[in-house]
């Protein structure tokens, strides 16, 4: 039996460390990529507040495992057979508020969803022999041991790559369709009907309009024994929502808006001695009466 010298050992241990850092690098651009997707193929929220929502979801997807990323992308994007309705298109909506949900998926025939959920779980079967127990598979320090290793890291680099090319193609038509999304999202016209509550003819639902959205935000981070002050309330929303002016709504101050909307009650309070007009959100009850 000819043994192997010690550098000869090494070279191969050189090579398969070099063949498992190819993988490791491959695998986190498919975790990348699959965060991306499970971030941005759907969004649900208030339209004024729709970018903190899309930040948060974004947040959310940056911390989960690839087990649960697979999870949720089998559940609400690569789907079997017909296409539901958006998820949360009402879950935890407030009433009278102007709530956007969207969502992106890909309806697959049964046969064709078994393989693809298959593959997706074997992608994570392999990240994890290769992430946690490579080591144990592998008897690395001998000869027949590296080149076993080397033969099972090519072939899951080839594996790997074609699960990146499927989620590429999915990645790509995702994009298009975000895309023409936005671009209807970012017309003025959209904007003022579904964010604004304003319609083409200048007429506005001020119980959905995003001014008065904005300001039952503001009553509830400044209201003192259930009321806020107007004026105090008009500088908030001036600083997070310098879009929402009551010159906009065709308002000539913050009182006239909320006396305008029928979901807020205007009262003159003293306060430190001076009249100051006070707002603050009507019971439910009281408004659908």
């Amino acid at each position: 039996m000819t043994m192997l010298g010690d550098e000869d050992l090494q070279s191969l241990q050189q090579e398969v460390q070099r063949l498992l850092g190819r993988c490791m690098l491959r695998l986190q651009q498919y975790e990348r990529l699959i965060k991306a997707m499970v971030a941005h193929h759907k969004v649900s929220g208030p339209f004024h507040d729709l970018e903190r929502a899309k930040a948060t979801q974004i947040d959310e997807a940056a911390r989960k495992t690839l087990g649960t990323l697979v999870g949720d992308l089998l559940v609400s994007y690569v789907v079997a057979n017909e296409i539901g309705p958006p998820e949360m298109t009402t879950t935890n909506s407030p009433e009278n508020v102007n709530w956007f949900a969207m969502q992106m998926s890909l309806g697959l025939p049964d046969a064709e969803f078994v393989r693809v959920e298959s593959d997706l779980r074997e992608m994570v079967l392999l990240r994890n022999n290769l992430v946690h127990h490579f080591i144990d598979q592998h008897d690395l320090w001998s000869s027949d041991g590296c080149r076993r290793a080397k033969d099972a890291l090519v072939i899951a680099y080839n594996r790997i790559d074609q699960h990146i090319g499927q989620l590429r193609e999915w990645a790509e038509g995702m994009e298009k369709m975000r895309q023409a999304l936005s671009e209807i999202l970012q017309s003025e016209e959209f904007k003022d009907v579904l964010v604004n509550g304003i319609a083409p003819n200048g007429k506005v639902n001020w119980d959905a309009s995003g001014i008065v959205s904005v300001l039952r935000e503001a009553f509830r981070a400044l209201a003192v024994d259930g009321w806020a002050p107007v004026a105090e309330a008009g500088k908030w929303v001036a600083k997070l929502y310098p879009e929402q002016q009551p010159a906009k709504y065709k308002c000539q101050s913050w009182r006239q808006v909320v006396h305008n909307a029928s979901m807020l009650e205007l009262r003159y309070l003293e306060i430190d001695g001076q009249r100051t007009a006070c707002y603050r959100e009507k019971d439910s009850s009281a408004t659908q009466q």
